[in-house]
């Protein structure tokens, strides 16, 4: 599941379960409405990704490319080591900004935003 939220500076791209190759069909829709926000401020929150693969993380990448382009900035928020390793390997690293201070609701923890169901009907734009 992806969510996209908004505020007047700041886009979210809420990622729960797996990111990989079995998720690409929402790739373009979901990077076309990321960029369409324009937003200074790009943070990928990855506290409930299971799991990441290089198609994941070539997502993830044009995600942070089209908000450099802008001139903006792309934070991973609760990324699992991991998923961090993935990325190294993949040679992203620089492409994003880590949040080292954000902590993650424990699993079960009754986010209300992580059960507002696809990316299309959780976005809203201010």
């Amino acid at each position: 599941m992806i969510e996209i939220s908004a505020s007047a500076t700041t886009a979210v791209v809420r990622i729960a379960g797996d990111l990989d190759l079995a998720e690409r069909v929402q790739f373009p829709e979901v990077t076309a409405r990321v960029s369409g926000l324009r937003r200074q401020l790009l943070v990928l929150d990855m506290c409930q990704v299971t799991f990441l693969d290089s198609t994941g993380a070539a997502f993830l990448m044009a995600l942070a490319e089209a908000a450099a382009k802008r001139g903006g900035t792309a934070v991973l928020r609760g990324v699992s080591d991991r998923d961090l390793f993935v990325l190294e390997i993949c040679g992203a690293l620089t492409l994003f900004r880590l949040d080292t201070e954000h902590r993650c609701p424990p699993p079960g923890d009754g986010d209300s935003s992580a059960s507002a169901g696809a990316f299309g009907r959780a976005d809203r734009q201010s």
